[in-house]
């Protein structure tokens, strides 16, 4: 038996793989990418493949690929039904929508989605809302953001600064050593007011920090796979956890009958928590 990241083997020869007969994917919805499709390719001997994972996205080009490489897709509970037996932890969701003045909105219209996602990141009073809000929430609490230097590191420095000096104030982005990831993880489950403040790239799949009871995303995306990924981060049950925050961050810019790029983002977002039947509320702020 080999266990192994792909990162590890999938130079090596073809050859090489005809030792194995059975091969198990975690994570199977990143199989699609080219150098696990590879790896695959190289499997010609396996008699059987096993792909798990807890996110599919929608496009019908990803599914056909991973039923090509694994073959059909069987799903087998949900994360609804997880909740509901008690193996996970209830999800509350806060959909917090910001409002916008009307000459801020008119001036962003028709913006591309580049400069809407720079003006979003590196508004003052956004970025203020997001700081309290993580120094309000009770519990350990994650920050997610995309964008390193223009909104991570920023958002980082206000929240430490504004923080007393006893809370434990965290910052991971791609540039954080894995032992130095690993170590944050360990400081914050024996923690009960932590702030983590990490990409989605690098906390949004493969952490286990069950002490979780907060998760805010400071940024917007349309990703399914890494949205419902990143919810997962707080599903995880530890003695006297029964239930996890989730607050969605969404930007209206929107000017009469258009609408603004990110908006549009968060209408998906809305569409796969009705699609995963998980319960949410709207509520809008003025900045």
């Amino acid at each position: 038996m080999l266990i192994t990241t792909w990162q590890s083997v999938y130079k090596q020869p073809k050859q090489w793989f005809s030792q194995f007969d059975v091969i198990f994917g975690d994570e199977a919805h990143q199989f699609k990418a080219n150098s696990l499709t590879t790896v695959m390719g190289k499997l010609t001997h396996v008699k059987h493949r096993i792909g798990t994972t807890g996110t599919l996205d929608n496009k019908k080009i990803h599914k056909l690929v991973l039923e090509g490489i694994f073959g059909p897709t069987h799903r087998v509970t949900t994360t609804k039904e997880l909740m509901d037996a008690g193996t996970l932890a209830k999800l509350n969701i806060t959909c917090i929508l910001l409002k916008y003045d009307d000459i801020t909105r008119q001036g962003r219209k028709n913006n591309q989605y580049a400069d809407e996602m720079d003006f979003i990141v590196t508004h003052e009073k956004r970025n203020n809302f997001i700081c309290n809000l993580a120094l309000r929430s009770d519990g350990n609490t994650l920050v997610l953001f995309q964008f390193v230097n223009k909104h991570g590191k920023g958002l980082f420095e206000m929240i430490k600064d504004k923080a007393h000096d006893k809370r434990k104030i965290f910052f991971v982005s791609g540039a954080t050593e894995v032992e130095d990831r690993e170590a944050i993880r360990k400081i914050t489950e024996t923690e009960s007011d932590a702030i983590i403040v990490a990409s989605f790239g690098t906390f949004s799949t493969g952490i286990n920090i069950p002490s979780l009871e907060n998760v805010i995303f400071a940024s917007p995306s349309k990703s399914k796979i890494r949205n419902l990924q990143s919810i997962g981060r707080g599903l995880r049950l530890k003695n006297g956890k029964t239930e996890c925050n989730l607050y969605d961050l969404a930007d209206d810019l929107s000017w009469k009958s258009w609408k603004n790029h990110t908006l549009h983002h968060f209408a998906e977002r809305l569409k796969t928590y009705s699609e995963e039947k998980f319960n949410y509320k709207i509520v809008e702020v003025k900045l």
